[in-house]
């Protein structure tokens, strides 16, 4: 035994002796700390967009949240087309895809993904007034999707059990310019994902949803396939937060729940509604929404009485913005057949309801909170808000306020509360044909400038074709 213990102790001293070899030791270096977040996307009304009104978005929102988690800068970067974005994230010049991109099974081999943000059926698109499509294998006509997306997978698999199926793929277009092309009659179909339509259908109303291809598909954020590691551990580490604290729900309900509602007629009656009547008024809103949005006090007036001034209501409420006559005599209005006193008036009250709201609820959401209580009282907002926070759910979060709305109907529930029964159901409606009344105005406010744009600088080409005709003239004469 102690002739085995000297051997080792030894042997200790000899390799103790022993040259170290620093070459050999592979000590990883550290990651460099990330100094920006750089967030690769496509134009979208839910995905993104810049306005005057600044960036917006559900996948903006989510990549602003996460770099801020990560306590850097966010810089998006938009792209034109999914091959460049897909190549730029696999080429390391930016570091996540969020663009509502759909998981695939091509996608999973090339990329890391992301959880899950939300998910969304894959539908056929055809223009109303037209054949609805019934059989995808009988189709009178051909199916043309954006290159690179989530529908030539479909497609792909749906050709195998129907080899007569004619489809192309087009790398010049996104999915609005092919909603676009649809609505007007230039091409026979589309796919498009669930919640894009909805939107788009607020746009343009003639788009109809046909068959459903594919069922709840995962959309995800893209992380590259090599040394993204700690950052996806950081993404899943973000998600776990911001799924417990609700932003999921609430980006959600911001971006996709009012527009599950889709009416024809009213849409195409709205958007003539902009080009005939509203231009009448416009100046009005402008002027007495103040602080507000006059978009959202013009949709508001739009849902209250078409912008008819001499609107009247059985009930007693009367005019643009439909005052009773207790609150046109708060407000100061002694006309409420009168467009501007009524414009005044009802922005006036409008903002007093915002004021008279409370301090907890967030200044993105007050504005819809003050319009249910525009239409049934604030009293009626705050017992549902009471109600809300008995069941558990965020009194101060319209997505989960606008569910308990419609309880108080129920005796079981209105009972309980102060102001008794009210029409909640009616009040979620109100306030979501709103929102949607209010995005049309956006989106066509944005198309007028954007074309005033085009108009000016086709002015100026002119301008200069003309003045270099002059110049010509001038220099050849003797």
């Amino acid at each position: 035994m102690i002739k085995t213990l000297f051997i080792i102790f030894l042997l200790g001293i000899l390799s103790a002796c022993q040259p170290v070899d620093i070459q050999q030791v592979d000590i990883a270096a550290p990651a460099p700390k990330r100094t920006v977040l750089k967030v690769g996307t496509l134009y979208g009304p839910q995905i993104y967009l810049n306005s005057e009104l600044g960036e917006t978005g559900f996948d903006f929102e989510m990549a602003q949240r996460f770099a801020d988690y990560l306590s850097v800068p966010l810089e998006m970067i938009p792209y034109t087309d999914r091959k460049a974005l897909f190549k730029a994230l696999k080429n390391n010049e930016i570091d996540i895809i969020a663009a509502g991109i759909a998981k695939t099974p091509n996608r999973s081999k090339q990329f890391k993904l992301g959880p899950t943000l939300y998910k969304v059926n894959q539908v056929l698109v055809y223009k109303e007034g037209t054949p609805e499509p019934k059989d995808i294998g009988t189709l009178s006509g051909e199916i043309t999707v954006m290159a690179n997306s989530s529908s030539v997978n479909t497609l792909t698999q749906l050709q195998k059990d129907h080899p007569e199926l004619m489809w192309n793929q087009v790398d010049d277009k996104d999915n609005e310019e092919l909603f676009a092309l649809v609505a007007k009659g230039k091409l026979n179909y589309t796919i498009s994902d669930s919640n894009s339509l909805l939107i788009n259908q607020r746009f343009l109303p003639e788009l109809r949803a046909g068959m459903i291809l594919e069922e709840k598909i995962e959309v995800v954020w893209l992380l590259p396939p090599k040394d993204s590691d700690r950052l996806m551990s950081q993404l899943l580490a973000f998600w776990h937060k911001e799924k417990r604290a609700g932003t999921l729900e609430h980006l959600n309900e911001k971006y996709f729940g009012h527009v599950k509602r889709f009416d024809y007629v009213d849409t195409r009656a709205f958007i003539r509604a902009i080009d005939n009547i509203l231009p009448e008024y416009r100046s009005m809103f402008e002027e007495y929404a103040g602080d507000l949005d006059w978009r959202k006090l013009a949709a508001a007036s739009y849902q209250e009485s078409h912008w008819n001034p001499k609107a009247r209501s059985p009930t007693g409420v009367r005019g643009m913005m439909m005052l009773t006559q207790p609150t046109a005599t708060y407000v100061g209005v002694d006309n409420r057949l009168d467009a501007e006193q009524s414009i005044r008036g009802g922005a006036f009250y409008l903002k007093d309801m915002m004021d008279r709201l409370s301090e907890s609820i967030p200044e993105s959401q007050r504005i819809w909170f003050a319009l249910a209580a525009y239409n049934i009282g604030l009293g009626h907002v705050e017992d549902a808000r009471k109600l809300t926070e008995s069941m558990g759910m965020n009194p101060s979060a319209w997505r989960d306020v606008k569910k308990v709305l419609p309880l108080l109907q129920q005796s079981k529930y209105y009972k309980q509360t102060r102001y008794g029964y009210a029409r909640g159901s009616e009040a979620v409606h109100y306030v979501d044909s709103i929102r949607r009344y209010y995005d049309t105005l956006v989106w066509v406010d944005n198309q007028t400038k954007q074309m005033d744009v085009i108009d000016e600088s086709d002015s100026m080409e002119i301008i200069a074709e003309e003045v270099n005709i002059n110049t010509n003239v001038s220099a050849q004469k003797p």
